[in-house]
């Protein structure tokens, strides 16, 4: 097959998009298995092959623009090419490297949408929530203690499948009864649905959500291929149908999937699972 990434979708006008989509190939702040730098290029490569339909079987229409990848990516900076997509009123899609690469990109949403009350969803196994993890206050670890830092109220955020924690996050989880927190272990007793209706009925009336998806918030037996890897997480069912539920029903303006690592990888089937979880994002927004 003739490679053509993104197929049908793509188009080179970006007035004419209707998502902006990004790639930041880095991973200098994780803490453990790195290769995450490696996602933007191998979902490139493999959208070549994949048709862009829904697993529901509905034909995508979306105009895709590929901004290229962000180089040089700085956490404690706003880089001026995301800026400049979220200006554009599009609807954002960025694919990390590691979960550090989300700083940057909620802190410029943020001061996009200054004055507004934002949201910020975050679909891991872990909280994120450390100030300083390995003497860096960049970690992959502390994405969301940026995020307050930056402007984010602790009841505007959601940690959802949640179930590795650091000392520290237990304890700021006891500190912040605020905190809406749906770990993995109430996914597993209660279903998802019920859950994803906690969470509409939380952020349907933010007037901007960011939904960030970290790999490994899906269980190993599915998404082997990512640097910290987590036992008794969610199916890839239960990630595709989350991922659609809330850009069908949410102002979700902005997405990333990060922690995607090909090199940990058995067959692509994790940089497979992201492509996919990135069309049904697509078909949710284009059926809303």
């Amino acid at each position: 097959m003739k490679k053509n990434i993104f197929r049908d979708l793509l188009v080179e006008n970006l007035e004419e998009a209707t998502v902006v989509f990004m790639g930041i190939p880095f991973d200098k702040a994780v803490s453990c298995g790195q290769g995450a730098r490696f996602a933007p290029l191998k979902l490139r490569e493999l959208s070549a092959f994949l048709p862009p339909v829904s697993y529901q079987g509905k034909k995508l229409n979306t105009k895709l623009f590929d901004g290229g990848d962000i180089e040089n990516y700085q956490a404690n900076q706003t880089d001026s090419k995301v800026t400049f997509a979220f200006k554009q009123n599009k609807f954002c899609f960025f694919v990390g490297g590691d979960h550090s690469v989300s700083i940057a990109m909620q802190k410029a949403f943020t001061e996009k949408n200054s004055g507004k009350k934002v949201g910020i969803i975050h679909v891991d196994a872990h909280a994120d929530l450390c100030d300083i993890y390995d003497n860096n206050r960049y970690s992959h670890a502390s994405v969301n203690r940026r995020a307050i830092d930056n402007g984010v109220q602790d009841g505007d955020i959601a940690y959802i499948g949640i179930r590795s924690w650091e000392k520290e996050e237990v304890e700021y989880y006891q500190n912040h009864p605020e905190v809406t927190l749906i770990p993995m272990q109430e996914i597993h007793h209660s279903g998802l649905p019920t859950q994803l209706d906690k969470l509409i009925n939380q952020f349907r009336h933010h007037d901007a959500v960011y939904l960030s998806f970290d790999i490994d918030a899906i269980d190993p037996a599915y998404a082997p291929g990512t640097g910290t890897p987590e036992a008794a997480g969610m199916t890839s069912y239960q990630a595709l149908e989350l991922v659609r539920s809330l850009l069908l029903h949410l102002p979700i303006q902005a997405m990333d999937i990060v922690e995607v690592a090909p090199p940990l990888d058995q067959n692509d089937i994790t940089s497979w699972l992201a492509l996919k979880m990135m069309y049904e994002a697509f078909s949710a927004l284009e059926e809303k």
